[in-house]
């Protein structure tokens, strides 16, 4: 298991389970926050730390752009 564990104060700590549905980014693009799975991003050897997720729509722009 894999959690997120936050501090709030000396005596009040928040634990949360990761699941493949609590787990959130935001489009380095647009700005826009959107669900992501953890599984599908890194299964090919992501890297956490600078791995940047890109929304449908700017994606979508992103690659006809490049074409």
């Amino acid at each position: 298991m894999f959690y997120v564990k936050t501090k709030i104060n000396e005596e009040t700590t928040i634990t949360t389970e990761l699941t493949d549905e609590n787990v959130f980014t935001i489009c380095p693009e647009c700005g826009k926050e959107f669900e992501i799975d953890l599984y599908d991003v890194f299964s090919n050897d992501g890297d956490l730390y600078s791995t940047a997720i890109y929304c449908a729509e700017c994606s979508a722009k992103r690659i006809k752009s490049k074409n």
